[in-house]
């Protein structure tokens, strides 16, 4: 999660790969801390909680109260003499490794004592670009999608889709023969193994990095149309614009998206304009394929059902250039992960209905103009 969007007044709840988390900033320690979502005494979510006045996380329901260690503190129900009841295992919370890079909170989700220190050797993805304050204005969107991790990752490497599922809110330019703009799209794989892979589309290079990491230059010419005159775009020819994605499975038929863009033009209507401006932008161009993906997924997960995980390109024909870094990413997904998400014994049974079209887009937009609300607070 991006630290622009974590209060350290309070506890967060958030969900990946079918994990329950509490995050909090503990300020004895001055670090972000991430435990199980979970009070020992009664199994009560710790982020309903609250942060009290020594800096610990009390729980909600009877006050238990925890360090960013995990070990209970303080159980208001016990008597003081009894030390053993506070200081027993059974009274801790299980904390996760956490780490803090490009300004995003990162853990591993694994609470053994032996990965304490895991981000020593296995450091998450590092893009010089998150960290540069002064080439680029840049403006972040975090947004939970009822669609599989695994569909958005393809949806965000399918540059064919933008013509037809955005059209009428994206500018593209016209190609004679199609008016929604489609054409052939020459986009080869340069490098694929354990880490993820690279892709070339013209002079530009595009990067996947297992498992959750994509990132490159996008749609540079339709961005210039809808914010720069004429005069401008024709007189700077370096102008650039960048997104990074970092998709994160949440549970089956759910996952997390968390984009940046960066661009190094018009940077004052950044400064001018409050973020929920570009948010509402955004949720626009995400909603208008949220309903149709939505669909996909369910109709893909049965037929994948049917035929195998292993076996995508029996149930989806890909024939063009154009579809070269979806089909990049199962062949990674196949090859290294199994061609699934594993959610181990976390969740069993059929994925849930489909909502109604305009009960599932009033969701999705309701939870994200909460999320700019409570940041506003």
């Amino acid at each position: 999660m991006p630290l622009s969007e974590l209060d350290k007044r309070r506890p967060h709840g958030k969900k990946v790969m079918g994990i329950d988390l509490v995050v909090w900033w503990d300020k004895n320690l001055e670090e972000w801390r991430v435990m199980d979502d979970a009070c020992s005494h009664r199994l009560a979510p710790l982020s309903q909680g609250r942060i009290d006045q020594w800096g610990r996380l009390q729980c909600v329901y009877h006050g238990w109260c925890f360090s960013g260690s995990g070990d209970c503190k303080f159980i208001p129900q016990a008597p003081r003499d009894k030390l053993h009841v506070h200081t027993s295992k059974r009274a801790c919370v299980a904390v996760y490794p956490s780490f803090v890079q490009n300004d995003i909170l990162w853990f591993w989700p694994n609470t053994d004592p032996l990965y304490k220190d895991i981000h020593l050797s296995k450091t998450p993805p590092y893009i010089p670009l998150l960290d540069d304050l002064t080439s680029y204005a840049k403006t972040t969107l975090v947004r939970d999608i009822p669609y599989g991790y695994e569909f958005l990752i393809e949806n965000l490497m399918d540059p064919s889709h933008v013509n037809y599922a955005h059209h009428g809110i994206m500018k593209i330019g016209k190609i004679e023969g199609d008016r929604e703009g489609g054409k052939p799209l020459d986009i080869s794989l340069e490098k694929l193994d354990i880490n993820g892979f690279i892709a070339k589309q013209g002079p530009d290079e595009h990067k996947f990095i297992a498992p959750c990491v994509y990132y490159g230059p996008f749609g540079v010419q339709s961005y210039l149309d809808n914010y720069e005159s004429k005069e401008e775009s024709s007189s700077n020819d370096t102008n650039r614009i960048f997104l990074v994605f970092i998709c994160v499975p949440v549970s089956p038929g759910n996952c997390r998206l968390m984009m940046t863009s960066f661009r190094n033009f018009a940077g004052l209507e950044y400064k001018l304009f409050p973020p929920w401006k570009f948010h509402l932008d955004n949720n626009l161009i995400i909603d208008s394929d949220l309903y149709l993906l939505h669909l996909q997924f369910l109709l893909k997960e049965h037929k994948l059902r049917e035929k195998g995980p292993h076996n995508w390109q029996k149930v989806c024909y890909v024939p063009t250039k154009a579809d070269a870094l979806v089909v990049g990413f199962r062949r990674w997904l196949t090859k290294y992960g199994g061609a699934q998400v594993d959610w181990g014994t976390k969740f069993t049974g059929d994925l849930q209905p489909t909502p109604a079209r305009e009960q599932l887009l009033d969701r999705c937009v309701y939870s994200s103009i909460l999320n700019c609300v409570n940041r506003l607070i």
